[in-house]
């Protein structure tokens, strides 16, 4: 019991999102292993014995003006806790004028930066976080109807009676899955994205199959929201279908820009548009059943339309599951509870309520009344634009609906927007994503991925040139895979967690579960050869990356891991990288010398100061040069041993870099400190006339294992 219970505090703190996540504290063995190095730990002076107070608080006088502030001295640090500094605003800005001038038209365009204890601030509360994680979901409508007409209708007119029964399955399916996701909220309080649930329950491989769908899911989920949007656009206005990429992708760069801003500020963007598009919708239900009520909700006969295909099992299949698109995003909210305010799991499952009682209402609604209006899909205007035409003949209703839809659809990605980068942190903690996707921009969002996300939607929407009909068969896949190993998670963690009314909600989520694997097989299956192979064949690779990924953060941790010190053996020592204690560590240090001139002179005086042994290394192209260097060296006084090296190939890197190898392998428990001088330039232009050989060089001996490499740097003074 106490290890179950350590396991479910662990997996608790594992789904906190916090800015110091990039900085995970130390094991309990670690820190056993910190204090033993710590006991051995002879330091040659005190520790408090510096030529400079490390506060800057009792000096006496302030720090003089820099290049970081040329007219007044400005006060870069706050003394916060004792023996502890607090750096301010102005420490953040780069020292060159241009950079200082980029960092403020970045802050022009995405605003001040946050300070870390702000992430709380910036929260939602129910009434914003409903439409920012609805979006998606109720965008959905705009086209999930369409969808499931434009596969019936290859069957001819007569197949559209199909559309009432289907829509009922997908009603059923859609209240399944989204009690199912009710339950997970509160057994997940942290965060209970489907990576989360399947990998704590079901094992790693299911939950990185979990999270490569769902990733699919948020990349499409921008491309075909994008895409959507822009044909309710042309649908509207026919002349700019001649741009819909260059649209498309412009629309992606803005939304990528709003949520770079931050979550509070990219939600209170998207509120109103979002309660606008359920307003239209919900004026356009009761107008058109008004109008059909008039006529006794007589049905109107859709025009006739040739059948292309006969109406099969594997057809009603397509239908159903390019339908059952109107249930992309009713996950998002499990996904970001750590995004509400507190209390987060309760507010978190009474807005996924609420936006599972509305996609039913609107998506039942719509399909009613296209039955009823008697509409086909047709190419060059959706399905919706049809229906908003008919019910408001006249009057403002038809641009407003038109306005509207547009809006959500092309904010509808922004679900993705809040989810993408949540799944990306929560994988990066646990070493299957690349680290760098834990870090918070300076708005306290996660600008890495964010802009992951954006530039692969946009390929995505450029491959497929913004055309909806193409995109949609991809879509399907790869979220109901996520909805279906979800499922199946929550069901083992009802029957390990055995508490009150546990097999009643067991039973909801096998419910849930079993109807979402059946759309899974039957959209893999069905539209297969439609695209949907891109996704089967996509998720296999990804898990495969992902434990690419973690095998190479295991091989790291292991290496870096603090282990308790053992005594040292007799003989020869080992490596020099296995030095943790000074007194262990032995010096030589060398610096190559080109020339004698001041930059050379001042790495000779740097590296004689250190007081370790050291050696200076000449590459010469021909023997003359060499005995010329030679008398040189002794006008100087030979005060260092010098070793020259003829290269007649005149090649400098690659004799200098196996040198210092070959010292290495020779005694391997010294450590190599290579001390390279360096000029360094102040204009960009008078890079192009320097040879620049020692970042060259730097290059090639980061790679030798223990060599240390530093520069003695020159400044030029203009």
């Amino acid at each position: 019991m106490g290890a179950e219970r350590e396991r479910d505090d662990a997996a608790e703190r594992g789904t906190i999102v916090t800015p110091s996540a990039e900085l995970p504290p130390l094991g309990p063995e670690e820190r056993a292993a910190l204090g033993r190095i710590g006991e051995r730990w002879r330091e040659p002076r005190d520790p408090d014995e510096l030529p400079v107070d490390p506060t800057l608080g009792r000096s006496g006088r302030p720090p003089r003006p820099t290049r970081f502030g040329r007219l007044v001295p400005i006060e870069m640090f706050n003394v916060g806790e004792p023996d502890e500094l607090v750096a301010t605003e102005p420490a953040h800005l780069p020292g060159s004028q241009t950079g200082r001038l980029l960092t403020r038209a970045r802050r022009t365009l995405f605003g001040p930066p946050l300070s870390s204890a702000s992430v709380l601030y910036e929260r939602m509360r129910k009434l914003v976080a409903l439409p920012v994680l609805s979006s998606d979901l109720l965008s959905s409508v705009a086209y999930g109807p369409e969808a499931m007409l434009s596969v019936l209708v290859l069957a001819g007119t007569g197949a559209l009676g199909l559309s009432l029964p289907l829509a009922a399955l997908l009603v059923v399916l859609m209240i399944a899955v989204g009690l199912s996701y009710r339950q997970t909220i509160p057994a997940y309080p942290h965060g209970a994205g489907s990576y989360i649930v399947a990998g704590d329950n079901l094992g790693r491989i299911p939950g990185l199959a979990a999270a490569a769908g769902l990733m699919l899911d948020y990349v499409l989920t921008v491309s075909v929201s994008v895409a959507a949007g822009v044909h309710a656009v042309t649908s509207a206005l026919p002349g700019l279908a001649p741009v819909t990429v260059p649209l498309g992708v412009l629309v992606i760069a803005l939304l990528l820009a709003g949520n770079l801003r931050g979550v509070r500020t990219a939600g209170n963007l998207f509120v109103l548009p979002t309660y606008a598009f359920v307003v239209a919708v919900l004026a356009l239900l009761v107008v058109g059943y008004a109008r059909a009520a008039g006529r006794g909700f007589a049905p109107v006969s859709p025009p006739p339309v040739p059948a292309a295909e006969g109406l099969g099992l594997l057809l009603v299949l397509r239908a159903f599951s390019s339908g059952a698109v109107s249930m992309t995003g009713i996950e998002a909210v499990s996904n970001a509870v750590p995004a509400f305010r507190p209390t987060e799991w309760r507010n978190a499952r009474t807005t996924l309520g609420w936006m599972v009682a509305m996609l039913v209402a609107l998506f039942a609604g719509l399909v009613g009344l296209i039955h009823l209006d008697g509409l086909v899909p047709r190419p060059g205007e959706t399905v919706l634009s049809q229906l908003g035409r008919e019910t408001f003949p006249t009057g403002p209703w038809y641009a407003f609906l038109q306005a509207t839809t547009a809006l959500i659809l092309l904010l509808a990605a922004n679900t993705a927007f809040n989810d993408f980068p949540r799944l990306l942190f929560f994988m990066a903690r646990d070493g299957h994503a690349p680290r760098r996707f834990l870090h918070m921009g300076d708005r306290l969002a996660f600008s890495n991925g964010l802009v992951a996300l954006s530039l692969a939607a946009g390929l995505v929407f450029v491959v497929f040139r913004g055309n909806t009909a193409s995109l949609i068969p991809l879509y399907a896949v790869g979220v109901f895979l996520a909805f279906t190993l979800s499922q199946s998670g929550m069901v083992v963690h009802w029957r390990r967690h055995r508490g009150p009314g546990w097999r009643r909600r067991l039973a909801l989520n096998a419910v849930g579960a079993t109807l979402s694997g059946l759309v899974l097989l039957t959209a893999a299956v069905a539209k297969f050869s439609e695209g949907a192979w891109v996704v089967v064949v996509a998720v296999p690779l990804l898990v495969l990356l992902f434990r690419r990924i973690h095998r190479h953060y295991a091989t790291l941790h292991q290496a870096l891991a603090l282990h308790p010190p053992a005594p040292a053996p007799p003989g020869p020592a080992g490596s020099a990288e296995g030095e943790e204690l000074p007194q262990e560590v032995r010096h030589l240090v060398v610096v190559p010398v080109a020339r004698l001139n001041r930059a050379s002179l001042r790495a000779l005086a740097y590296a004689a100061s250190l007081g370790q042994p050291t050696l200076a290394v000449h590459i010469a192209p021909e023997e003359a040069e060499a005995d010329r260097f030679r008398e040189q060296w002794q006008a100087w006084g030979d005060h260092l041993r010098l070793e020259t090296i003829v290269s007649p190939y005149r090649a400098v890197i690659g004799p200098l870099a196996h040198y210092l190898e070959a010292l290495h392998t020779t005694r391997p428990e010294l450590t190599l400190t290579v001390i390279v001088p360096e000029v360094v330039l102040r204009r960009r232009w008078h890079r192009p006339l320097h040879s620049r050989v020692e970042q060259r060089l730097r290059a090639a001996l980061r790679a030798l294992p223990g060599v240390v490499v530093t520069s003695v740097p020159v400044h030029l003074a203009e």
